[in-house]
């Protein structure tokens, strides 16, 4: 089963969001309707990169290296290259 590695822009405090879901648009309207505890506060937010993994467990993996301090440096690149193309 597929699952996706997804990154939320908060549009209230210009931070990010690393999270893995089946259906990234379900996953965001929930975030976005605060139907998740931990990102209520900072909506409203902004799908800004998606990656697809062939398992959840895979998915799961590479959240938690970009959230891992070795995966930081990864993450930046990611935001950075989202925002040299606007977003």
């Amino acid at each position: 089963m597929r699952c996706f590695l997804y990154i939320l822009k908060s549009l209230k405090d210009q931070e990010y969001y690393i999270g893995i879901a089946e259906d990234v648009e379900k996953r965001l309207k929930q975030h976005n309707a605060g139907k998740t505890f931990s990102t209520r506060s900072r909506r409203p937010f902004l799908l800004i990169y998606e990656e697809e993994h062939p398992t959840r467990e895979a998915a799961r993996k590479r959240e938690m290296f970009l959230k891992s301090y070795a995966g930081v440096k990864e993450k930046r690149k990611i935001v950075n290259r989202i925002k040299n193309i606007g977003l």
